[in-house]
């Protein structure tokens, strides 16, 4: 027995030194994507001579100024915080339904926040002028904010009675209010016209060229309390891989985590999907290529998933920007070309495990 256990303890170690070196080389990979992302661009503004320049105290060109400080530099954190928003969203999820195909979409925050961001691009025209001129620019994400929050309320109280929270009705709702959502969403794009519906398009395709200072701190300071409260779930989400009564057996208080694991996830895809538009399988793939790599504690899955998707958004921003330059991709374009063929190979990997 004690050989046993002194086994499973060095499994463990191992596993968390290697999560731990997983990181390093994570954070690593952030940090050239990074700066990667403020060098490319359709623009021929070089990076490497505006930091000389700083160095050596001259002053920036203005449009050098411009490109870097006004439009890569903004964009480069969006991608940052939505990236990581996205996949310790999916984390959290897949842990919270111990469902390896959960993600943000599946409860329908997405698409609660897709309506939402319908809503102001199709009818916000009829819209008194002083409350739009109070949103401004800001309309859409507002809206798209609002409409992921109120589907996770509705999906919340569903999925609750007598103090207790269902992850099974849970799950089964959010597939339902997705398909109503969907039904809106499908209304409203009927009914828009052609400039509309190029928005629309768009925006749904995702995309973060519309990135500014002020979107930035509109959306950032949201993700960044989601993403700093995240790892106090790891232990109750760690807990909750034996099932629910096992997890309670263990001190766990586990309607406190669900509860706090749906406003944390609300609150990050909700403000990352409100300023990014529809970027798909981030929250997928992401957690199960960490998964495969370093095991599946949640203490070190979450800021690693954290990093990778941060990196995967800068990745697939770089191309967005230079595949077709100066046009530009929808980002959620290149994702899906990025991460379906991956999501298919985990799939084709693991298909034994998903036979019922």
């Amino acid at each position: 027995m004690t050989t046993v256990m002194a086994a499973d303890a060095d499994v463990i170690h191992d596993r968390r030194s290697r999560a731990r070196r997983l990181g390093l080389l994570l954070a690593m990979l952030l940090i050239c994507m990074a700066t990667a992302s403020l060098a490319m661009g359709a623009a021929g503004t070089s990076l490497w001579y505006a930091l000389i320049d700083l160095v050596q105290g001259r002053t920036l060109a203005p449009v050098d100024h411009a490109v870097l400080w006004q439009i890569r530099l903004p964009r480069t954190v969006m991608a940052i915080f939505v990236g990581a928003a996205l996949a310790v969203s999916g984390a959290v999820l897949q842990g919270l339904f111990r469902n390896p195909l959960a993600d943000p979409g599946l409860v329908g925050v997405s698409s609660g926040a897709g309506l939402g961001a319908i809503v102001a691009i199709v009818l916000g025209a009829s819209l008194p002028a002083g409350l739009a001129g109070l949103a401004g620019p800001h309309l859409v994400p507002l809206a798209a904010f609002s409409g992921s929050w109120i589907t996770i309320i509705v999906l919340y109280r569903i999925s609750t009675r007598g103090g207790q929270t269902s992850v099974a009705t849970m799950l089964l709702a959010g597939i339902a209010i997705g398909a109503i959502t969907a039904a809106g969403s499908g209304l409203l794009i009927y009914l828009a016209d052609d400039q509309q519906l190029r928005d629309l398009n768009f925006w749904q395709l995702g995309s973060l060229s519309g990135s500014t200072w002020q979107r930035v701190m509109v959306a950032a300071p949201i993700i960044l309390v989601a993403l700093m409260a995240s790892p106090f779930l790891a232990r109750g989400l760690n807990a909750l891989a034996l099932g629910e009564a096992p997890a309670a057996h263990l001190g766990i208080p586990v309607q406190r985590l669900k509860t706090m694991a749906v406003l944390v996830v609300a609150a990050a895809t909700g403000a990352a999907v409100a300023v990014s538009g529809g970027i798909g399988f981030v929250g997928i793939v992401v957690p199960h290529l960490l998964r495969l790599a370093s095991g599946p504690d949640h203490n070190t899955l979450l800021p690693n998933a954290a990093l990778l998707g941060a990196s995967l958004l800068l990745a697939a921003d770089i191309l967005a920007r230079i595949v077709i330059a100066p046009a530009e991709l929808p980002i959620g374009i290149v994702t899906a070309i990025l991460g379906a063929p991956v999501f298919l190979w985990i799939l084709l990997q693991r298909r034994k495990d998903l036979v019922l």
